[in-house]
């Protein structure tokens, strides 16, 4: 049987040791795993890699830990504007959704447009007509309030600063979620979910909802979802670069995202980090900040919970 797995992302960026509660860093843990083992399971019982991942972003969505779903930061406007995108990597089929308000889980609708529709991309009002064709509700604003989440966007209200979640703190990151997985049939997919920017305006958009930037997936190389500095990933096409140099260069899936993250993004001043998986179930969780909450397990034994370098 061919080796299946799955790695999970949760936000790169200055996660320093010693900084977080042991409290704090358990729960961290514990979300991670969760997510993990429930998109392993779906591979372990024979389903598809675009399930497999579509149920652990789901889970990372519905937790305030993460600047996804339920945790999203808010808007200079004191909203919250969701990002999400999926992709198949068998078919080269992938949805996307950006700017999308009240979604409990954008992947859902991201992976809605990729089946449910001709397009790969919608985007604000139409996005939002889309979701309501296809039975979604729209929950409250409480539903996406996070203390934690406001009192950052408190210090920054009223001022022309944005951050990538609190990203100017000891304690920053980038806060977005991702899962890629390789199934029993050597088939991969990526889906990647964030929230944005705390303060940001005029319906900035960051990479993840950007296929072949923040989430790409394609059966000839890899399935990559994106964690950083959006504006320099979207320069650097980071999610395709990978796989253009799997396939053009010849590098294996650890050659080609460490080149990626640890010499090409850094070229132009990006940072940040990404998690990545081949046909034959290899994994790569490079990351060139001071940590990245990432998890991956594989039927070959491989299994891993971390934060930190």
């Amino acid at each position: 049987m061919k080796t299946f797995s799955i790695a999970i992302h949760g936000g790169a960026g200055t996660l320093v040791k010693g900084l977080m509660t042991q409290a704090l860093e358990t729960k961290y843990k514990n979300a991670l795993k969760t997510a993990r083992d429930a998109g392993f399971a779906i591979l372990e019982k024979g389903g598809s890699a675009t399930d497999a991942v579509e149920t652990a972003v789901k889970l990372l969505e519905d937790t305030p830990l993460f600047n996804a779903g339920k945790g999203s930061v808010f808007t200079a406007e004191g909203t919250h504007e969701m990002d999400a995108a999926i992709m198949d990597g068998k078919t080269l089929n992938a949805g996307a959704v950006s700017l999308v308000t009240g979604i409990k889980n954008p992947v859902s609708l991201a992976r809605d447009v990729m089946d449910n529709s001709y397009h790969v991309f919608l985007a604000g009002e139409g996005a939002m007509k889309f979701a309501e064709e296809q039975g979604y509700g729209i929950e409250s604003s409480e539903y996406f309030y996070d203390e934690v989440r406001y009192k950052q966007w408190q210090g920054i209200k009223d001022s022309d600063t944005f951050q990538l979640d609190h990203s100017v703190k000891k304690d920053g990151k980038f806060g977005t979620v991702g899962a890629v997985a390789c199934d029993q049939n050597g088939n991969i997919a990526a889906a990647t979910s964030t929230g944005g920017m705390t303060n940001k305006k005029w319906g900035r958009v960051g990479d993840s909802p950007m296929i072949g930037v923040g989430n790409y997936a394609n059966n000839k190389t890899c399935a990559v979802s994106c964690t950083g500095s959006g504006e320099f990933f979207i320069r650097g096409v980071v999610a395709y670069d990978v796989s253009c140099l799997m396939e053009h260069k010849g590098m294996n899936l650890e050659e080609a995202s460490n080149e990626t993250i640890h010499k090409r993004i850094l070229e132009i001043n990006g940072d940040g980090g990404l998690i990545a998986v081949d046909t034959k179930g290899n994994i790569a969780m490079p990351f060139n900040t001071e940590g990245m909450y990432r998890a991956c397990k594989s039927s070959d034994g491989k299994e891993e919970v971390s934060i930190y370098k």
